[in-house]
């Protein structure tokens, strides 16, 4: 018996896609980031949080400041700035004052954020503009070579710390609610629904909203610090975490090797946004 071979045209409206490429600009792929950084994965969790938003994308605006981070606006399929160094948290008040109507997204490195950008944070957030900050956390200056930055770890190994950081570092989910924040969470590249689930959340949430993504550098940090590539990356990070959702953020400094907390730590709930209270 003979067999016959069926040639069956495929139709292209049916070929699989990845759901979250219509917020990207797949025309940027593939992207500059190193294999097993974090960026990516969190970048593909503000893709989810977008979607499960409906929120209408012709009012979400993305700004990014200078960094690995600093990239994501340009692969984001929204309205796109890439700021000077420091500069993203000005840019983004500017934006959000001039067309109250949009979705400000600030999404910049603990870098760009703290330490050249970290006065404008803490204004920003004491005045409690109606903008979202995240910022991925590599604890390092990951693009110009790894060296010592604001959020650093005490005893990490950098470019400019050979012999170990002496320094003491930014809590920055401490700094963030004392300077005024009406969000703050903390999760890591490991905790993607929980990532996915607080970016949604403060995309409907007024005033100054603040994530922090512990996010690995395997290139520089994890290389330098014998912490192992990208998978031990997570499998630390599983180990170590600890969700407690409404811990104090005084108790959730990052040491190099020690717990991490992560979950929705402060949500403020009558704090009126600087836009409403200059039209009292």
């Amino acid at each position: 018996m003979s067999e016959a071979i069926i040639d069956i045209p495929l139709d292209p409206a049916m070929t699989a896609t990845n759901p979250v490429e219509p917020f990207l600009r797949m025309d940027r792929m593939p992207h500059i980031w190193c294999p097993a950084c974090g960026i990516g994965t969190t970048v593909n969790c503000f893709a989810r949080a977008l979607e499960s938003s409906k929120l209408n994308l012709d009012k979400v605006a993305i700004v990014s400041g200078i960094g690995c981070t600093g990239r994501v606006a340009g692969y984001a399929n929204l309205d796109s700035f890439h700021t000077t160094h420091g500069r993203a948290i000005p840019f983004a008040t500017g934006l959000k004052l001039s067309n109250p109507e949009l979705q400000v997204v600030v999404y910049s490195g603990d870098g760009d954020l703290f330490a050249i950008g970290g006065n404008h944070f803490i204004h920003a957030a004491r005045r409690n503009m109606d903008i979202k900050v995240i910022c991925v956390n590599n604890l390092t200056y990951a693009m110009t070579g790894g060296q010592t930055g604001p959020a650093t770890p005490a005893e990490v190994i950098s470019a400019t710390s050979p012999y170990g950081v002496f320094e003491p570092s930014f809590n920055l989910v401490q700094l963030a609610e004392a300077a005024g924040a009406s969000y703050v969470a903390r999760w890591t590249t490991y905790h993607v629904k929980q990532l996915a689930r607080s970016m949604e959340e403060v995309l409907h949430k007024k005033g100054f909203c603040f994530i922090e993504v512990l996010s690995p550098c395997p290139t520089l940090y994890q290389r330098r610090n014998k912490m192992g590539d990208g998978l031990d990356a997570m499998k630390f990070y599983k180990q170590v975490s600890k969700v407690r959702n409404g811990a104090p953020t005084g108790e959730c400094t990052l040491t190099k090797a020690g717990e991490i907390v992560v979950g929705k730590l402060w949500i403020a709930t009558a704090r009126i946004t600087w836009s409403c209270s200059i039209t009292r």
